[in-house]
């Protein structure tokens, strides 16, 4: 296998929070962790500091925005039936037009003309973000392969084998999340902590360290492993971008851990 990085990026309120790991070959197991203002930040990061490295990049952000209809993106769909229990953690997404109003009021009334529904707040928080990925994809179509929406809830149920108990936001469901996270990654205790010591929590939330290391496992594991893709075929949006997520069923990692042993 040749070099590569496999990157977990979520959303913090200082832009976005990034766990590397690798560089080097498959057995490479150094990490690095980052925040960066804007996505283009993290490329020209990988650019200087991992030269001719092939990155897999995770991101906690949609992917793909559908230009109008009464239906939502599928892999929102399916993701809501595989975490069932948690599956409000997966809101619609607003339209492609939506996502580019200058306000809130704008971005409702364009979203209801299109889709026949306005937008949630907790949606419109994140617009700024979708923008800043979605004109980055648009723009630079040799990284779109490289760069795969990822949702961490699913990522956690896939390690854990259920869906998580607790909300994220909670101190029980932080607890949960990162013996999860221990279970499957040796030094997932020493990067939470770095993390938590580095920066402030204005700045990185806790729950934002895990949901990063779980799309980082997920890229690694998957990298190694295969992915599981939501839904199995994409959609493809106005701009080309592929509305699909991925994660990584534990059970492809146990199998090939099982083979290494034989």
């Amino acid at each position: 296998m040749g070099k590569k990085v496999f990157v977990g990026v979520d959303g913090c309120r200082a832009g976005w929070f990034v766990v590397f790991f690798g560089g080097g070959n498959e057995s490479d197991c150094s990490w690095k962790v980052e925040i960066f203002p804007e996505f283009s930040c993290l490329v020209d990061f990988l650019k200087n500091n991992y030269e001719q490295v092939d990155p897999l990049i995770l991101i906690d952000i949609p992917i793909g925005l559908k230009t109008g209809g009464s239906g939502e993106r599928l892999s929102d769909l399916g993701a809501r039936s595989i975490l069932k229990a948690r599956k409000s953690s997966i809101f619609p997404v607003p339209c492609r037009e939506a996502i580019y109003a200058k306000t809130y009021k704008e971005a409702c009334e364009v979203n209801e003309r299109l889709t026949g529904k306005r937008i949630s707040k907790q949606a419109w928080n994140i617009v700024p973000k979708i923008r800043d990925v979605d004109g980055f994809l648009v723009e630079n179509e040799n990284f779109r392969e490289k760069v795969r929406e990822v949702g961490p809830e699913i990522c956690f149920q896939a390690f854990a084998g259920f869906p998580m108990k607790y909300p994220k936001k909670k101190d029980e469901g932080f607890l949960e999340r990162k013996e999860v996270l221990d279970n499957v990654c040796p030094f997932a205790e020493e990067i939470v902590e770095y993390a938590l010591s580095k920066y402030r929590r204005k700045d990185l939330s806790k729950d934002d360290i895990l949901d990063a290391l779980a799309a980082a496992l997920t890229a690694q594991m998957g990298g190694i492993c295969g992915f599981t893709y939501v839904p199995n075929e994409p959609e493809i949006d106005s701009k080309g971008l592929k509305i699909q997520m991925v994660y990584c069923e534990c059970e492809k990692v146990r199998s090939r851990e099982k083979q290494s042993e034989l």
